[in-house]
């Protein structure tokens, strides 16, 4: 690892101590040593308002209409207590990073030009929050299939207005499939909506012409004027300047402390999509294998143009299976004459009473399809007129190319301004899944870059199990193979192995943009499986609790991001508040969040009190109240695993600070046995910080290892009082009345003070600022050289007593090593001559964790309420 400079790569500044670097493929801190940012994202639920779940139909369009919702209270409530519980968890995973979604709708949603200032205080007070637990943050401008009211998130509602089109229409002409509308307007069934068909809106009307007019509008639909600005420039200036005020606003705080010690850099848009940009033929859909999901009704371009123009059309109908998609039938799709273009007549000079912008209804008359208007098709025949219309620039006739030519200005654009408030930023580029991203100047990124991809197993997320057989799709998109037969992999092994050469390939492509590091913004695994089975919905309940084929698929594609790759990752997603059995993360059915309320014991057992009547309610002394329902536990081996599903594949060890390089990182999640080869060299030795009293520490920076107590946790915190009183819960029998009650004989509440994970008999605290210092302490000091204290932080809130809650076997090749916390700090000589490789390999004492330990707490009670059979393991 080459020294890295005391000064910024972008300004010429001196470094703070908490600076991180991107050089030589790799995050590196101001000490030298090599850093994996590891965390999630935060959240989900920041896809819409609070109380507006995708599924929910009332008040959908007239909020909508009216100018929109606050955003405030997404992702955390800040009021109740309950966000610091969320982020001392998160923090106690093991995780130091998020990528924090945030939509262009939250910032703007009461129409051009007015900016929800509220939303953004309080999303500076939220980053305030997560830098007193000790994270890192990405800012993600998030966004799916254009916007809610186009079946996904992220841009507010006026800019359909602004786009020429009939909200009111979309479901009837699909241009989009809603989830709150789906399969008819008028008879909705949410709940039927198929996995992942809310993608399928990629290849409809909206989504393909929305994204073409912010992306090509100048070279595509000249004629589309508004303000005096082509459609293009108009989104894109109001998108780029909303962002903008966000930076400002953080900026704005604490004289910038939050940029120097939180908010590592931006991504740019999440998930960007071509639109029609590049299409071949309007007639007719791409052949090859493409990131656009074929399910259910299949249309081409041109059928979704006459569809959108009220005109009845025969289309493609798919279906997705275990060996992938195939197409089943045709279907016909009649919208009965209903456009979903807008028939609203703007006063005489332009403007739009609503909104207050001027159209050019000279050039732009509203009422018809806008490639219609560009002569690309004939309204009256259906006849396509210029089917490769969008192949080549209408004015050169020279072949586009969407990334050079139309995503890597927006980037620029949207860098400038950015930079404006935020000058250190680490820009995380991201194009099109799976697209490889464009050659971009060091002029432009100054050493300050890093590449960040997204990868789902595709098959596993689709199908919603776990096969003995995948393909390498990576592969096959990418032309690796001649037909689908050498693509397949048969068993886990092999299917691990596929998964782990697609991330190494998706690495690689970081070298286009330089020597920088990746980072994948998204992965995980589906938790709605088989039916939903691990919720009890199947087989009479037999498998409720049980999460084990999703640990299996988790942890396979987190594996992947291990072995040779070592990659960083933010695991989509963390669903506080929102998430639930029956609508999952509260948006378009996707079920993918680590945690979820439904699981927590307490809620559990109250609902199955509730569900068995009187006589089977039983309560549990010094464990109810709403507390126990955030999952809160003074033992913090309980505390991290309730609620938490999979927890053993995505709670996992890895090297968060290496002095060197790391070569190889594997864990064996059954065995729980970690190792890591570090190649260490003269070069790698850190650059050493003295301690506040002037003296220099003997043993010097360390290579920090974090050791999850999920699975290696000492035998006395799987034996706790608490435990013990949980097991007692099949004695204890109490009122109906007292079982249904929210207040707990303990005291523990939420009320307006925070209300925090703490080692006493009452847990509340009068201040964030209380739960947060020894996080931030601990922090600081590894910014500082990485030195921690005995009594290190376990969980942030939670006490240490000074007893070790991991018990560990520790082997390596030289050197030596102390756990603090969950924390394994390991010493070693860097040599003179040459590089090295030097080994550490970690398991429990005592064998690994059990699943029956995790479940512990659940079965106590669940023996009393359960029907004979019950499998919770």
């Amino acid at each position: 690892m080459p020294r890295v400079p005391s000064t910024s790569p972008a300004t010429g500044l001196p470094t703070p101590p908490s600076y991180l670097h991107t050089t030589a493929c790799n995050f590196v801190d101001n000490a030298g040593r090599t850093v994996l940012l590891r965390g999630v994202n935060l959240s989900g639920a920041t896809k819409a308002p609070v109380g507006h779940l995708s599924h929910l139909l009332d008040d959908f369009w007239e909020s909508a209409e009216a100018g929109g919702e606050s955003f405030v209270g997404r992702p955390l409530n800040l009021d109740d207590g309950s966000a610091d519980i969320h982020l001392a968890r998160l923090r106690g995973w093991g995780f130091n990073f998020l990528r924090f979604p945030f939509t262009w709708e939250a910032l703007e949603h009461e129409g051009p030009g007015v900016y929800d200032e509220e939303y953004m205080d309080y999303t500076v007070r939220v980053l305030q929050r997560c830098r007193e637990f000790g994270f890192r943050v990405l800012m993600d401008p998030h966004q799916d299939t254009w916007s809610r009211f186009s079946g996904g998130s992220g841009a507010p509602f006026w800019t359909l207005a602004a786009c020429g089109i009939n909200p009111s229409n979309i479901t009837a002409t699909q241009s989009a499939i809603i989830h709150c509308e789906y399969p008819l307007s008028h008879a909705p069934d949410p709940a039927s909506l198929p996995a992942m068909v809310w993608s399928t809106n990629y290849g409809r009307l909206l989504s393909q012409t929305l994204f073409t007019l912010f992306f090509a509008g100048r070279t595509f639909a000249p004629r589309c004027i508004i303000d005096g600005l082509n459609i293009q420039d108009y989104l894109q200036q109001h998108y780029i300047e909303a962002c903008g005020r966000l930076a400002d606003r953080i900026k704005a705080h604490d004289g910038g402390r939050l940029y120097e010690e939180c908010v590592v850099g931006w991504d740019t848009l999440n998930e960007p999509f071509e639109g029609l940009c590049g299409w071949e033929d309007l007639n007719a859909n791409p052949t090859k294998q493409g990131s656009t999901l074929k399910k259910g009704t299949y249309p081409t371009p041109a059928q979704s143009f006459r569809m959108g123009m009220g005109q009845a059309q025969t289309v493609e109908h798919w279906t997705f299976g275990a060996l992938g998609p195939s197409r089943d039938g045709m279907v016909t799709i009649d919208p009965k004459g209903l456009k979903v273009w807008a028939d609203v007549v703007p006063r005489e000079d332009g403007t739009n009473e609503r909104w207050g912008w001027k159209r050019d209804v000279g050039k732009w008359p509203l009422g018809t399809c806008v490639w219609a208007l560009h002569g690309v098709w004939d309204v009256e025949t259906g006849f396509v007129l210029r089917p490769d219309y969008f192949r080549f620039d209408p004015e050169t006739g020279v072949e586009v190319e969407f990334i050079t030519d139309f995503w890597k200005p927006h980037f620029l654009a949207y860098k400038k301004r950015i930079a404006q408030a935020h000058e250190e930023a680490v820009w995380f580029v991201q194009p099109p899944v799976f697209a490889f991203p464009p050659e971009v100047g060091e002029e432009e990124l100054r050493g300050r870059c890093a590449y960040s991809c997204h990868y789902y197993d595709g098959l596993t997320l689709l199908t919603r199990h776990w096969n003995w057989f995948n393909a390498d799709a990576l592969g096959l998109l990418r032309g690796k193979y001649s037909s689908t037969l050498p693509a397949v992999k048969i068993g886990e092994p092999a299917i691990r192995r596929s998964l782990q050469d697609q991330l190494g390939m998706l690495k690689s492509d970081a070298k286009i943009l330089g020597d920088y590091p990746t980072l994948v913004g998204e992965i995980g695994a589906p938790f709605d499986m088989d039916g939903k089975k691990s919720y009890g919905w199947t087989d009479g309940g037999k498998y409720r609790g049980d999460y084990s084929q999703q640990e299996k698929a988790l942890d396979a594609s987190l594996n992947a991001c291990d072995g040779p790759n070592g990659l960083s990752w933010t695991v989509w997603t963390f669903v506080p508040d929102d998430h639930s059995h029956e609508w999952g993360d509260g948006w378009n059915m996707e079920d993918l969040s680590l945690w979820s309320p439904a699981d927590v014991w307490e809620r559990e057992r109250r609902e199955r009190a509730r569900q068995g009547g009187t006589k089977n309610r039983k309560r549990v002394k010094g464990a109810s109240g709403s507390l126990a329902l955030l999952g809160w536990h003074k033992n913090p081996f309980d505390f991290l695993s309730d609620g938490a599903r999979a927890v053993k594949a995505f709670c996992r060890p890895y090297a968060e600070r290496t002095v060197g390089v790391p070569v190889r990182m594997d864990f064996d999640v059954g065995k729980g046995v970690f190792r890591l080869v570090v190649s260490v060299g003269a070069e790698d030795r850190p650059e050493e910080e003295e301690e506040e009293d002037g003296e220099e520490e003997e043993e010097g920076l360390a290579t920090e290892i974090y050791v999850p107590l999920i699975h290696y946790a000492h035998a006395r915190l799987l034996d706790s009082p608490s435990r013990k009183r949980w097991a007692a819960a099949r004695s204890q029998a109490e009122s109906s009345s007292s079982s249904s009650s929210s207040s707990s004989e303990d005291g523990e509440s939420l009320g307006s003070s925070p209300v925090v994970p703490g080692a006493t008999e009452t847990p509340a605290l009068s201040s964030v600022e209380t739960l947060a210092a020894k996080g931030r302490a601990w922090e600081e000091g590894r910014a500082k050289g990485g030195k921690g204290k005995r009594g290190a932080v376990i969980v942030p809130g939670v006490e240490d007593d000074g007893e070790a809650v991991v018990d560990v076997e520790v082997k390596v090749s030289e050197g030596t090593w102390r756990v603090e916390g969950q924390r394994l700090l390991w010493w070693y000589d860097k040599g003179k001559d040459g590089r090295k490789e030097v080994v550490i390999e970690i398991r429990r004492r005592g064998g690994p964790v059990k699943m029956k330990e995790v479940n512990a707490r659940r079965e106590g009670w669940c023996g009393g309420l359960c029907e004979e059979g019950c499998r919770v393991m």
